[in-house]
């Protein structure tokens, strides 16, 4: 967030003449990680520039386009100033992007913000080939910004023509105050009927976090400052009444303020149908009897929770300033699992400053003990701006110096070991978290999970040489050996799971090796039908359990 409040300075030469700017005088534009994501922060600049708003278009690309088809679409539309959204997932072909822009046609403006530039950004190759950056919160500074050049840029030409010149009158740092919630106009209304019907519609109910972290920007917020409930409501109403039934909260702590977490819980409640789905990070240590008595009430398929655990040692919460009742996130857990349907999306970081192996896995084989439907394995990331460098020195942390910067190795920890850690958290998604292998899964992880997992790893590694792209078939194979070399499971045990698994996925007769493994042969991989309009990751584990 913008900590430095400095004002955006500019001369106003004139009113602006809004009429001659034409339909895209302005383009906002991000590079999205997935067409499913819809950029909150795209819509929040385009709602707020006020009389800029209709020379405003919004246009949003994936990361997986090619930079010259996203530069030639960009140009198309003639814009005179390009705002780009750059996170860390795009900063590489953003810069590639706005390179190309820049050689074609070095007469367009381009001004950057978004969270990946708003620290240390003075030696960046993004920040150098950029006309302007906006650091933190840019909802209203970026209209300003924006009236400030096309002000300037209209001077300079009246100058131009009469022979005269003139300084600069906008530079090109701005450090966005952050704006008063009160001050924002939502942006629900821009998201389009295409949105609607087939991608995620973001949210927050609140912005910031009280939370000091140091793996996490929202560490450098002050506090969490929530937006009027009311009008929230309001605003979901209208997206409800549109069609909308995924809605994914971004607040970082959505159960901080209880009250206000369950005037929207009853909302959402009294408006269930087999469509709804809901998305909320919150703390799990904070889950109070009228808040659990709400939670009770909803439909299976209807709500995810995504619980941020990250470490069970004290010592490694103490050294990066977290805040956890441990205890107390293990009772909520438990309740969770035993008296709701919610799904639960549980994340550990490997690689905090302290951890050890050994720590790593006891914590680790808690969680799997806890029986999340979905433990997500984390390398540390060491974002810009975190108070996470802190450590550099005393843990001897290596980073990579290329996004996503992540932990290459530390005092504990050789890059060898990071590697095959990494590899343990893609295998883990595959198998675990994907909700394809719930009856192996109980087989695999029967005792110690964290070592027995960590071997087959190793193995499906060692004999199938890759992490991506493995067919749905191949890796039931590759299951199959790896568990019975390794003997972490009996030969019949594992296949007549692993049979369960595959007729589980919709088809009809299990592939022959499974009733003879001599006779290994693959056929193409199974397609999950989606239940309801629930993510499809999330149906197969509401649909399916071990049997």
């Amino acid at each position: 967030m913008g900590n430095n409040e400095n004002p955006i300075r500019f001369r106003p030469i004139r009113p602006l003449d809004t009429a001659a700017l034409g339909q895209n005088h302005i383009v906002l534009t991000t590079l999205n990680a997935r067409y499913i994501h819809a950029s909150l922060g795209l819509r929040y600049l385009q709602a707020n520039m006020g009389e800029l708003e209709r020379a405003t278009a919004l246009i949003e690309f994936t990361i997986n386009q090619r930079p010259l088809d996203i530069v030639e679409q960009l140009l198309d539309l003639s814009p005179k100033i390009i705002g780009f959204g750059i996170y860390i997932w795009n900063v590489r072909q953003s810069t590639e992007v706005i390179e190309l822009i820049k050689t074609i046609a070095p007469q367009i403006t381009i001004v950057i913000g978004g969270p990946e530039v708003s620290y240390e950004y003075e030696e960046t190759r993004i920040f150098s080939v950029s006309d302007y950056l906006i650091t933190g919160q840019a909802d209203l500074a970026f209209a300003q910004l924006c009236h400030g050049i096309i002000t300037t840029n209209d001077t300079a030409n009246l100058n131009s023509s009469s022979g005269t010149t003139s300084k600069a009158a906008v530079e090109k740092v701005t450090n966005a105050t952050t704006p008063a919630t009160d001050q924002l106009t939502f942006p629900y209304y821009l998201y389009s009927e295409n949105d609607l019907k087939n991608r995620i519609i973001y949210v927050e109910a609140s912005r910031g976090c009280p939370f000091k972290c140091e793996f996490c920007l929202s560490a450098l917020d002050k506090t969490a400052w929530p937006f009027d409930t009311g009008q929230f409501l309001q605003q979901m109403d209208a997206l409800y009444k549109r069609g909308a039934r995924q809605f994914k909260f971004v607040d970082r702590t959505f159960n901080l303020k209880i009250k206000t977490c369950v005037a929207i819980l009853q909302f959402f409640l009294d408006r269930t149908d087999n469509a709804l789905f809901l998305h909320f990070e919150v703390i799990p240590d904070k889950l109070p009897d009228d808040l659990k008595a709400l939670l009770k009430q909803f439909p299976s398929g209807t709500l995810q929770f995504e619980a941020g655990i990250q470490s069970f040692d004290p010592e490694v919460q103490q050294t990066i300033s977290r805040k956890q009742n441990n205890p107390k996130s293990v009772e909520n857990l438990v309740w969770l699992r035993q008296h709701t349907t919610a799904y639960i999306h549980a994340d550990l970081i490997f690689g905090l400053p302290g951890e050890t192996q050994q720590s790593f896995a006891d914590g680790f084989n808690k969680l799997v003990e806890l029986n999340p439907q979905e433990i997500q394995v984390g390398i540390l990331k060491r974002l810009r701006g975190t108070a996470i460098t802190r450590h550099t020195g005393s843990f001897d942390m290596r980073y990579s110096p290329s996004p996503p910067y992540q932990l290459l190795s530390n005092c504990n920890f050789s890059y060898t070991t990071l590697q095959r850690m990494q590899r343990f958290a893609r295998y883990w998604d595959l198998i675990s978290n994907s909700g394809r292998f719930v009856n192996s899964r109980s087989l695999i992880l029967a005792a110690n999970p964290f070592n027995r997992f960590m071997q087959l790893s190793d193995w499906i590694y060692q004999h199938g040489g890759q992490t991506h792209r493995i067919a749905q078939l191949r890796l039931m194979e590759l299951i199959y050996l790896g568990t019975t070399s390794l003997q972490l499971c009996e030969d019949s045990e594992i296949r007549n799971s692993l049979t369960k698994d595959y007729l589980l996925c919709g088809e009809k007769h299990p592939p022959r090796w499974l009733q003879d493994p001599t006779r290994i042969r693959l056929k193409n991989n199974c397609a999950l039908p989606a239940i309801r309009s629930t993510p499809a990751r999330q149906s197969r584990h509401v649909s399916q359990s071990p049997q």
